[in-house]
């Protein structure tokens, strides 16, 4: 049976500057503080970390290497090893994601110089949504702006839509191709997927990750005409419009805190605009949940995941709340645990299973990587 145990974890904090490298090898937890001038002394970093636990002896040990990848466009619909076309393919997606390729970009090539002898694999965020129906990914513009420019729904946090409906397949006892889930990824980002026999049907995030839900710093959903109002009226450029709507927006627009445990601390305390982002952000999460429950026409189970999703019962119970209707009813008892299993907080009442399930994109592209690659 394939060992899916995690020996080591971590994360490098304010690369350019005093450094904060957090790690977790074989158990052992620990933190440095030191000066990481870029990201190729950073990788280079983590590597002798790991030689000095002995839990890698040389990089060409490695097994393969995944890479996630946010934008894919219509090119990749599965993991890819990485090769110089694929490359030149992810280099030219960078209008659709200029926030998100180029990191991607980096890490990829640092890694190729590192450990150039390993199989490299990209796992892209938007390769599970291209199952979506032409119908649900295309805008209604002119069809040309589709056909030259590649302007239509992408879809965003694939690989945990796709791990956490795996999972609720698992725990079901069902095949994935017999399920209809909706699947909540509730974090600072955030998304809706309608899932029909295992494969997505429509996302909430569109061609960029800022559609949709109300986000921690994203706007989501709003009327296209406000750019140019804000544009006219307000003397804003397109770059502060920018800035506006991914950064300036969302629950931070509307409370002034992105962070879930502060707004609902301040709610508490009485915060009227605390209570309004409470309001504002589980009404919208509503609204997807009853347009796609009308879409698949029939739901097995709906899947909270993310860091919202699977540890906030509050948002969980508020979103649930009124929507007996559709046969969603949890229990509060079993709503308030928090665990690292799969849990199903449903009540006898409910018609549907309501899962809580820890996403794990980190596995899933480990997972993905090793299918793609030749081992011993």
């Amino acid at each position: 049976m394939l060992d899916l145990s995690v020996l080591a974890t971590g994360v490098i904090e304010q690369i350019g500057a005093q450094s904060l490298h957090k790690y977790c090898l074989a158990g052992h937890s620990g933190k440095v503080l030191k000066v990481v001038t870029d990201h190729q002394q950073g990788l280079s970093s983590i590597i002798e970390l790991l030689k000095k636990s002995k839990l890698l002896i040389n990089v060409a040990d490695l097994s393969a290497i995944g890479h996630r990848v946010v934008h894919g466009g219509e090119s990749f619909h599965q993991p890819t090893l990485i090769d110089e076309q694929v490359l030149a393919s992810i280099r030219k997606m960078i209008p659709l994601a200029p926030l998100h390729n180029p990191a991607n970009l980096m890490g990829i090539e640092l890694m190729l110089q590192l450990a150039d002898n390993v199989p490299q694999v990209a796992v892209f965020d938007t390769a599970y949504h291209q199952t979506i129906p032409e119908h649900a990914f295309l805008y209604a513009l002119p069809l040309e702006l589709y056909e030259q420019a590649s302007i239509r729904r992408y879809g965003f946090h694939g690989t945990s839509h796709y791990y956490v409906a795996k999972q609720a397949a698992e725990f079901l006892d069902k095949p994935l191709n017999s399920l209809n889930l909706i699947t909540l990824h509730l974090g600072n980002g955030g998304s809706v997927s309608a899932i029909k026999q295992g494969e997505s049907i429509d996302t909430s995030m569109g061609m960029t990750p800022l559609e949709g839900l109300i986000m921690g710093t994203r706007s989501g959903d709003i009327d296209p005409a406000i750019p140019f109002y804000l544009n006219q009226n307000k003397d804003m450029s397109s770059e502060d419009v920018n800035d506006l709507l991914n950064k300036q927006s969302g629950l931070k627009g509307i409370c002034g805190e992105n962070d879930m445990r502060a707004i609902h601390a301040m709610a508490d305390d009485g915060d009227k605009k605390a209570k309004l982002a409470l309001e504002m952000y589980c009404y919208r999460i509503k609204k997807y949940i009853g347009a796609y429950y009308a879409v698949l026409g029939r739901i097995d189970a709906l899947v909270f995941t993310g860091g919202i999703g699977e540890n906030d019962c509050r948002i969980r119970e508020r979103i649930c709340t009124g929507l007996d209707i559709l046969g969603i009813s949890i229990d509060l008892n079993k709503n308030v645990r928090h665990g690292k299993q799969v849990v199903n907080i449903k009540n006898s009442q409910s018609a549907l299973d309501i899962l809580v399930i820890p996403t794990n994109e980190e596995l899933e592209i480990a997972m993905q990587s090793m299918r793609y690659v030749k081992t011993d």
